[in-house]
């Protein structure tokens, strides 16, 4: 997300226009979560990298401190979050940080109280890293997956999204069966800034997170219908790439 330039007006943020959508080639809501990825100011050797080499104009009047944007600088910030989390509780399995850091975060919305965003552009919405080290949050990530068996190919795991046939929009199910996802700006309609947007920590699907459990491939519940695993035995017989791009997708 990035607050436009203007850190002390919140309603101008947003989700920016690098940050990629879901959902994933498997059906899984992607993002998971939005961190700060908007002109972060970090550390960068300006004699020895080549990117501050070649744009001198990020540089600030440290010569080592640079201006960058980009998802890799919210990974970063995620990442910090979640060390944060880990000092205070080092117990914290990699499902209980996932889910302690979903239930922590707000959502993006409008004066109307309808979502900003899609679900697949900012996942349950913006990080806290407070919030997610006191969180007393449990069992609301990765539920139903078994990546050993994953990894093993003796089954197959897909996401909750669907697509609808007549729009081809993507959405998925909330506890109360209502469909998540038809709400949000589409990307190709940019951001306008100043809308009165909020960051929302009670938006409808910050509750229960029903999307974030993995289904069997062959259970039909993915959009991407039809793939040739759905049709055969032979995923046993893949090859290592195989395995490694389904690991890479998860």
């Amino acid at each position: 997300m990035t607050d436009n330039w203007t850190p002390n007006t919140p309603a101008d943020d947003g989700v920016t226009s690098f940050s990629s959508a879901g959902p994933t080639y498997e059906g899984f809501v992607k993002p998971d979560v939005v961190a700060p990825g908007g002109h972060i100011v970090g550390i960068m050797d300006a004699g020895a990298m080549t990117l501050a080499i070649g744009h001198p104009q990020y540089a600030t009047a440290s010569s080592s401190l640079f201006v960058m944007s980009g998802t890799s600088q919210a990974a970063a910030v995620t990442t910090g979050a979640v060390a944060l989390m880990l000092q205070a509780n080092p117990s914290l399995t990699p499902d209980q940080v996932k889910c302690n850091l979903l239930a922590s975060t707000a959502s993006l919305v409008n004066s109307q109280g309808k979502a900003a965003y899609s679900i697949f552009q900012q996942g349950t919405g913006l990080i806290n890293a407070y919030n997610a080290v006191y969180s007393q949050a449990a069992n609301c990530a990765n539920r139903g997956l078994n990546i050993a068996n994953d990894i093993n190919m003796t089954a197959h795991y897909g996401g909750p999204a669907h697509q609808d046939q007549n729009t081809g929009a993507y959405y998925v199910f909330d506890n109360a069966g209502n469909r998540v996802g038809a709400d949000g700006y589409l990307w190709n309609n940019g951001f306008t800034k100043n809308q009165g947007y909020l960051w929302n920590n009670g938006y409808l699907w910050n509750n229960g997170y029903l999307w974030n459990n993995g289904y069997l491939w062959n259970n039909g519940y993915l959009w991407n219908n039809g793939y040739l695993w759905n049709q055969s035995a032979a995923a046993s017989q893949s090859s290592m790439t195989t395995t490694e791009s389904w690991n890479a997708q998860e």
